[in-house]
């Protein structure tokens, strides 16, 4: 009788604890607001995100494509930042910066006891190794820092001079000419200060294995696949990041991403398609974002390449696109029509400049005069959604007949997102479509960025080349007078009008989605967005 009731007692305390170790076990799952191991009710918390493609790189100077800066924006900081939603100027990596009266120095104190995720110390001498890594590299490995600081060390149009530490908390920039906007580009994502350690022993495989100050500490990148991200528990700011893993997973295609945040696969989607907007917002289970416009989509006609080397041959396909109708189509009122390569919500915006209307006839009379021969052309196609243009093939396909109603053949063809942007740098396209989010709310971070000859090859993807407006932006970056540069910027952007290297197409009011119980997550214009406050309810 004893041994019997033993075995009832041994039968029903195994019961209960796979009961137990069940129920545990249910509980887990990869990703979402999801419970991944943590015991009692303290609860892992993992954000999914699904975005339309993979980085390029993790080494933040090393790129310039908006899905590098969504990850590295969360590994690394900048000695500036900028605000929650905007552009304004706040303390980061540095506490508080001063500059010289003639705008040739700029004094920053840096914060104290913050360490990179490797553990070495953050202080005055590794912001001065960054900046000699960047200031001795080209423009193949940093593309950036030539557009954003006019050369490397010794060119002659070089901004930056030297940067010398003064003490372990204070470090000094000289400058070779004043720049307007020398703060603003320091807050940008690309100047992200990483550990020296870990560049000087990787060098070219930083990229691979980033390591910064920043509230998350990289963990894994399965190619094409997924990057995983999880908490720094030795963040220097108190209380943050709120979520212990971020996984950003890659769908290329609209619909496949919507349809993994509708089934709980992921928690939180860019790259949605305005005509699903209205599906999302009367499904209380999810909400939706807007991103904050500061961007441009457009074609752009590489001057370098006939016929594109014509410039009537240029404001002939002007003429030949039906920009409102792409908008109609594709952005469902998510969008304007652009006619210059800034938004209207940037300084120095030319509402003045002539602008091309739908006019096929005007467009066939061009291309008579141009001599064009009929040759067929090849246009690109964006392989990934971007926030500037939500679905590039279907634009292309649209662009595609507008030309042939011209008398125009194009060939439409696509390649992976970092071989379409490293082909489309070198000049090889005729035609291509692209865009740009704005970095920091300069009108210099368009222009200059995007359309002087100092970038060709590394953002002024056209080539194109003009000798009045390098003149201009180089007079505008001096130029301290907010009212003197916005002239200057609208002067560029008439002769650029004319000249035609791009077909401006649309500023858009990019949309993203999450889960209803997602919070404090703020999209940024510059899309560029940080994690660390983000939470699950």
């Amino acid at each position: 009788m004893r041994k019997r009731k033993l075995l009832s007692f041994g039968v029903l305390l195994i019961v209960f604890l796979s009961t137990i170790l069940a129920a545990c076990g249910s509980n887990s799952k990869e990703g979402g607001s999801g419970d991944t191991g943590k015991s009692g009710n303290e609860k892992e918390k993992t954000l999914i995100f699904g975005r339309g493609g993979d980085s390029v790189s993790l080494d933040p100077i090393a790129v310039t494509d908006g899905e590098s800066y969504k990850v590295t924006k969360n590994i690394f900081e900048t000695l500036i930042e900028f605000g929650e939603e905007d552009t304004t100027l706040h303390p980061g990596l540095a506490t508080k910066w001063e500059a010289s009266k003639d705008g040739l120095t700029y004094t920053l104190d840096l914060q104290e006891g913050v360490k990179f995720h490797d553990g070495t110390d953050f202080n005055a001498e590794s912001v001065v190794k960054n900046f000699e890594r960047w200031m001795n590299g080209n423009a193949d490995k940093f593309p950036y820092f030539i557009s954003m600081f006019g050369g490397f060390k010794g060119d002659k149009d070089a901004v930056i001079k030297e940067v010398k530490a003064d003490g372990d908390y204070k470090v000094v920039f000289t400058l070779n000419k004043p720049q307007a906007p020398f703060l603003k580009n320091l807050a940008m994502s690309s100047f992200g200060i990483a550990s020296p350690t870990a560049f000087e022993k990787d060098g070219d495989k930083f990229g691979d294995n980033p390591v910064g100050t920043g509230p998350f500490k990289f963990v894994s990148w399965k190619r094409n696949d997924s990057i995983t991200i999880e908490k720094n528990k030795e963040y220097w700011k108190d209380g943050e990041p709120k979520l212990d893993k971020v996984v950003f997973r890659t769908y290329p295609d609209n619909s496949a991403r919507l349809n993994a945040l509708n089934t709980g696969e992921i928690d939180l989607a860019d790259g949605i398609n305005p005509s699903d907007a209205a599906s999302i917002k009367g499904n209380n289970q999810l909400q939706i974002f807007e991103r904050p416009s500061m961007n441009v989509g457009y074609l752009g006609l590489t001057v370098t390449r006939p016929p594109f080397d014509n410039v009537k041959v240029r404001q002939a396909v002007n003429y030949a696109i039906d920009k409102k109708a792409i908008i109609d189509a594709f952005f469902e009122g998510q969008a304007e029509v652009a006619k210059n390569p800034m938004p209207p919500s940037i300084e120095g915006y030319n509402d003045d400049v002539k602008e091309y209307t739908y006019d096929p006839k005007k467009a066939k009379e061009l291309l008579k005069e141009a001599g064009y021969d009929g040759k067929q052309i090849e246009l690109w196609a964006m392989p990934v959604p971007r926030p500037y243009m939500p679905d590039g093939q279907k634009v292309a396909e649209a662009i595609q007949k507008n030309l042939e109603d011209v008398g125009m053949k194009a060939k439409i063809v696509t390649y992976e997102w970092a071989t379409y942007l490293d082909k489309a740098s070198k000049g090889e396209a005729d035609a291509f479509l692209l865009g740009w989010t704005g970095d920091n709310g300069d009108p210099d971070n368009f222009l200059y960025t995007l359309l002087d000859e100092s970038n060709i090859g590394s953002n002024n993807y056209t080539y194109f080349k003009n000798s009045e407006t390098h003149k201009i932006m180089l007079e505008a970056q001096k130029e301290t007078d907010q009212e003197k540069r916005n002239e200057l910027y609208k002067k560029a952007q008439d002769i650029i009008a004319e000249q035609a290297p791009w077909v401006p197409l649309a500023h858009s009011t990019p949309l993203l989605a999450g889960k209803a119980d997602l919070e404090g997550f703020k999209p940024h214009p510059t899309g560029s967005d940080l994690l660390s406050q983000v939470d699950f309810k």
